[in-house]
């Protein structure tokens, strides 16, 4: 039976390398010094658009990797989350100096201030409403734009949320993860706002996207978990595979039988 314990851990190391055998990763660098690329999005040029952080600028590379263009955009502004906008446009969040930003596919860009100062604009996606949402880490806020460049706060009733990711949900609600509070949110476009907790304790969800299955998908940062939550606020968490492995004994390969990390859908703490 130890035998049989060993042979399962032994191919569940091997499995992983041998699925990476069929992925071929490609790498294009980025001209400008310090870019810290962030963000990409789809443009609507057929090229990708991407943040670079480090550099202030925003880049356009192609589907066969030659980078066209790194536009300049304000000094210091640290851009990160970027989305295609409903008006064609790229929108993109300058966290460091607190505004959203605009860019056409020429390369123009347009910046519009956020209300709170110092509010860190995050993450930005496209509402089903048509204007942009946006998350504030350090202003505790939801944010909204319309298109003409109007702005509306909406505080998140936690203090100290730390919103990050946030995304679209299949019922017309806005998702987000509040990264030091443990909990999603959700915000209906009118502005209303519902938490949910996270079972696991100090989990850091940081960022969430929706899933074809109906649910919400979000990652744990601190927990090493991928978690999941109904459009009815029922949370579910697994385990990412490498965490539960490294949980198991390295020196006792039989710890692996009937550990709890490894159940799907069960908490690793």
């Amino acid at each position: 039976m130890r035998d049989l314990y060993l042979l399962t851990w032994a191919a569940l190391l091997a499995a992983p390398a041998a699925r990476a055998d069929s992925i071929i990763v490609t790498e294009y660098p980025v001209p400008a010094a310090g870019a810290q690329p962030a963000y990409i999005a789809t443009g609507p040029d057929g090229n990708l658009w991407f943040t670079e952080f480090g550099a202030d600028r925003i880049g356009q590379i192609t589907t066969v990797g030659v980078v066209l263009n790194e536009f300049p955009a304000n000094p210091a502004s640290n851009p990160k989350g970027i989305v295609l906008g409903p008006n064609g446009e790229l929108w993109f969040a300058e966290s460091n100096i607190s505004q959203i930003g605009e860019i056409t596919t020429a390369g123009g860009i347009t910046e519009y201030p956020v209300l709170t100062p110092g509010s860190r604009p995050d993450e930005i996606t496209v509402g089903p409403d048509g204007n942009l949402w946006f998350t504030e880490s350090a202003g505790n806020n939801i944010g909204r734009i319309a298109p003409t460049g109007i702005v509306t706060e909406f505080p998140i009733p936690t203090a100290g949320a730390q919103p990050t990711g946030i995304t679209v949900g299949p019922d017309g609600n806005l998702w987000f993860a509040e990264s030091r509070t443990n909990q999603i949110g959700r915000i209906t476009t009118t502005g209303m706002i519902t938490e949910f907790p996270i079972p696991t304790a100090d989990s850091e969800p940081f960022d969430i996207a929706s899933g074809p299955d109906g649910d919400l998908w979000f990652t744990e940062f601190a927990a090493g978990q991928i978690g999941s939550i109904t459009t009815s606020g029922n949370v579910n968490e697994m385990p990412s595979r490498s965490v539960a492995l490294l949980r198991a004994s390295p020196r006792d390969p039989m710890a692996l039988s009937g550990s709890p990390s490894l159940a799907p859908g069960a908490s690793a703490r």
